[in-house]
This record gives C-alpha cells, sequence and structure tokens, in this order.
C-alpha cells in the first residue's frame, strides 16, 4: 500500500467518522432559549467542533490502523469484495 493509498484511506474514514460524530450531543438554539436573530432555532448553540473533530481523528486511526494492516498483509483485498462474480448472472 502506498503512503498515497493510506492518505486516502484515513481521509475516508476521518470524513465518514465526522459524519456520525457531528449530531451527537448537539442542543440547538431552541433547547437552550437563546436563538440568535437570523439564525433558524434548530441551529447548535454550542456545536464544540474542536472536541468534535479531536474525537473524529482519534476513532478514525483506531478504524484506520487494522484496515491497512489488513490490506498490507493480503486479508482485505478487491477479490473479498467482488461480489457480482459470486452472486452475479451465471454464477
Amino acid at each position: 500500500m502506498a503512503v498515497t493509498s493510506a492518505l486516502v484511506v484515513f481521509a475516508v474514514l476521518w470524513f465518514l467518522v465526522l459524519f456520525v460524530v457531528l449530531p451527537l450531543r448537539n442542543q440547538s438554539q431552541g433547547d437552550v432559549g437563546d436563538v440568535v436573530p437570523g439564525t433558524p432555532a434548530s441551529a447548535p448553540s454550542n456545536p464544540q467542533m474542536r472536541r468534535k473533530f479531536w474525537i473524529t481523528t482519534i476513532v478514525a486511526f483506531c478504524l484506520w490502523v487494522p484496515i491497512c494492516l489488513g490490506i498490507i498483509y493480503g486479508v482485505l483485498s478487491v477479490d473479498n469484495f467482488d461480489l457480482y462474480s459470486r452472486f452475479g448472472p451465471g454464477s
């Protein structure tokens, strides 16, 4: 696995984890009762983005290491996920 491939895998994992982490523990401005004029009441009051980025980075790294090791040692390959040849026409 090349360094570029490893970085791409990490970036994809990082954004997937970010989209899972973003809605967690959010309180909207309507819940808090302090709606800033010009924003919807459903906007987050304190999104804590720095904390969520750190959580995202740690979780993505913990997922990335075994995935990269699996690719390097041949446990994970494209042949493992070729479902068309297994279940497609003529199988």
